[in-house]
């Protein structure tokens, strides 16, 4: 693949081209579903190719994807990239423009501690099974839920700046769940929450001790049918890690991707109340709050050596005590706004057209451990395990529900109250943060369903966060 990727750049080189990539992919996946204690779902593929090329003519980028790697397929889709960047630029009102970038080369392949796709069929679905049956449907519950899904991508990248990388990832997407039932209502717990994939193997499923949490999810589901609601119209809160990963993803990852500034999401994914304006000045959250970009972090599923445009990996901050300083971007589009790019381009397979997406974006950590910051809580609440969320199309005022919520009273959890819900204006929100926890409480949180782009991708990718406390929340749901 190396040399077949290498002769294509070989044929992009000419003198109307400003610049072209080319990027090969070869994804295995897995996808396994029980519910009610049955198997209902199991499918695989391995060795699926994917081919992308795309080229900067007269200031447009033209592109041509497809899953055929035949040398009369990579003719065509030269051909029709150059065609589709030749007639684009007709009709584009800029010129896109970016400075070169020198040359780099990067090599790496991470290993699991068990690979998914190397497991016998049968041990894969002898232990799931058991999860399944642990949690299968008996007096108050009445459905259950358990789901793998595995990823091997080997990838190819190369440009006509004469970068090239070659790696290979595997992911890991494991997740069980419950529903209780009784008089006409229902209650869900998940575990460990919907952020709990990985950069892993199926190692994953003991690391984040799936059966050893059977009862306590299926407790606590029966336990919320009887449990009371929050009836304060504001509270102090405490978010944990799984949920305040879809907060910051929602309201600050998606905000401060920079495409959406020029209008390039707006009919699919929305815009961003974020303006060019606001950078260096705007006071996005209170003066603890750091947030990065940090796609040089392994641990991460946003990992990578080199973007889908051949920027190398970088850590970057994007809020610096409490003030927006940068944003996820392109080449161009840091160009535009007189940033360096920050290595946020991405496509989920070769035959996507990469877009700005987040990598491993993250909260730094604070002082402290959970329960200390329990400790020095008064009166409020400990939300935690997504149920629902909404955000407008600006990602500026939102709506979050968890599944379970625990009472703090005088420093300590006294009980538990259903589906606890909160709302908030971004920037209000994230600048009545007071608190955050230390390294000791700080872990990745990660998803495989970021969606974007149209056609639609989705993307893999991950949040560092610790549980932190905001102030003066409103919690009130009036009926």
């Amino acid at each position: 693949m190396e040399q077949k990727i290498k002769n294509i750049i070989a044929k992009l080189q000419s003198p109307e081209v400003a610049f072209a990539d080319v990027r090969i992919t070869i994804t295995d996946y897995e996808d396994i579903t029980f519910i009610n204690g049955n198997l209902r779902n199991y499918s695989n593929s391995k060795g699926s190719p994917a081919l992308g090329i795309r080229v900067l003519i007269n200031g447009c980028f033209g592109f041509a994807g497809s899953k055929d790697l035949s040398d009369a397929s990579i003719e065509r889709l030269i051909l029709r990239a150059k065609s589709n960047a030749i007639q684009g630029a007709k009709f584009q009102k800029e010129v896109l423009t970016f400075p070169t970038l020198k040359p780099s080369v990067a090599e790496y392949h991470h290993i699991p501690e068990i690979d998914p796709f190397a497991m016998e069929k049968g041990e894969k679905l002898d232990f799931l099974q058991n999860l399944a049956t642990a949690i299968k449907p008996k007096g108050k519950i009445v459905h259950s839920h358990v789901a793998a899904e595995f990823e091997r991508q080997e990838k190819y990248y190369a440009n006509t700046e004469g970068s090239y990388s070659h790696t290979t990832v595997y992911n890991t997407l494991p997740l069980m769940s419950v529903i209780a039932a009784e008089s006409g209502q229902m209650q869900s717990r998940t575990w460990p929450g919907h952020m709990s994939a990985g950069r892993a193997g199926f190692e994953l499923f003991h690391q984040q001790m799936f059966m050893e949490n059977t009862e306590r999810i299926m407790k606590e589901a029966e336990d919320l049918l009887s449990a009371p609601v929050i009836t304060e119209e504001k509270a102090d809160i405490i978010i944990g890690g799984g949920h305040l990963a879809l907060q910051l993803h929602e309201s600050v990852g998606h905000a401060t991707e920079a495409d959406r500034i020029f209008g390039q999401e707006i009919s699919y994914a929305g815009k961003t109340f974020v303006k060019p304006s606001m950078l260096g000045i705007f006071k996005y959250g209170s003066d603890i709050l750091n947030i990065y970009s940090d796609s040089t972090d392994p641990r991460g599923m946003g990992y990578h050596p080199m973007d889908d445009e051949g920027v190398p990996g970088r850590r970057m901050d994007i809020i610096k005590d409490g003030i927006l300083v940068d944003q996820q971007t392109s080449r161009h589009i840091a160009h535009k706004l007189g940033l360096e790019p920050s290595s946020n381009m991405k496509g989920s397979f070769a035959d996507d057209f990469p877009l700005v997406r987040m990598t491993n974006l993250c909260i730094a950590p604070g002082k402290g451990s959970l329960d200390e910051l329990i400790k020095s809580t008064e009166h409020g609440y400990f939300l935690d395990f997504t149920k629902t969320w909404s955000i407008d199309d600006n990602r500026n005022n939102f709506q979050f529900t968890t599944e379970i919520g625990y009472k703090i009273q005088n420093g300590k959890i006294t009980g538990i109250v259903k589906e606890p819900t909160y709302f908030g204006i971004t920037p209000h929100f994230w600048n009545a943060c007071d608190a955050i926890c230390g390294e000791e409480e700080w872990a990745y949180h990660s998803t495989f369903h970021c969606g974007k782009g149209e056609p639609g991708q989705v993307m893999r990718l991950s949040h560092g966060v610790a549980p932190a406390r905001f102030k003066n929340i409103n919690v009130s749901v009036k009926m």
